[in-house]
């Protein structure tokens, strides 16, 4: 397809993609970043996109895509993953106002929680909270990676369960 074209298609849609890139971050400058990182995105990969796609979807996509690895990569920047131990902790050094008595409890309460899953949960619930994707996870501890997916979803809930008094739903 004409770079023209797309460009042409792209600005139409910039109000629905502000809208879902909205809905995604709910907060207006975020917002707009994700819809401005997208529209380049877009305009780099416009090659790839075929005449006979569904031009709104594959846009659509891309955002979401951006948005979900955005969110993964700045999750991992506030966790520390500490092999030894196998503890997962909340780095308080990057926002001085969350540096509390009561997170400071909090966080030691959650990785007292995490110690206490049996290994084959703890290794790769930890494995996934520091980063990694779960064929990595799958690869590194040589099991499937349905079985892992399994175990990180069981340590979610038994976790969920120990530490019900800190979720604020």
């Amino acid at each position: 397809m004409e770079v023209k074209n797309l460009t042409e298609m792209l600005v139409g849609m910039q109000k629905r993609l502000f809208s879902f890139a909205y809905s995604l971050t709910m907060n207006k400058d975020d917002a707009q970043d994700l819809l401005q990182t997208t529209s380049l995105k877009v305009l780099n990969n416009s090659e790839k996109f075929v005449n006979n796609e569904n031009f709104s979807g594959w846009i659509f996509t891309i955002m979401r895509n951006i948005f979900i690895n955005d969110y993964h990569s700045s999750a991992n920047k506030y966790t520390v993953f500490d092999n030894e131990e196998g503890t997962v902790m909340r780095r308080f050094a990057t926002n001085p106002a969350d540096d509390t008595p009561e997170s400071t409890f909090a966080m030691k309460e959650i990785n007292k929680a995490i110690k206490g899953l049996s290994d084959e949960y703890r290794v790769p619930f930890s494995l996934y909270v520091a980063g990694y994707k779960y064929q990595e996870i799958a690869d590194r501890m040589e099991l499937p990676i349905g079985t892992v997916k399994s175990r990180i979803f069981s340590s979610r809930r038994q976790l969920q369960d120990q530490l019900k008094e800190y979720r604020y739903d």
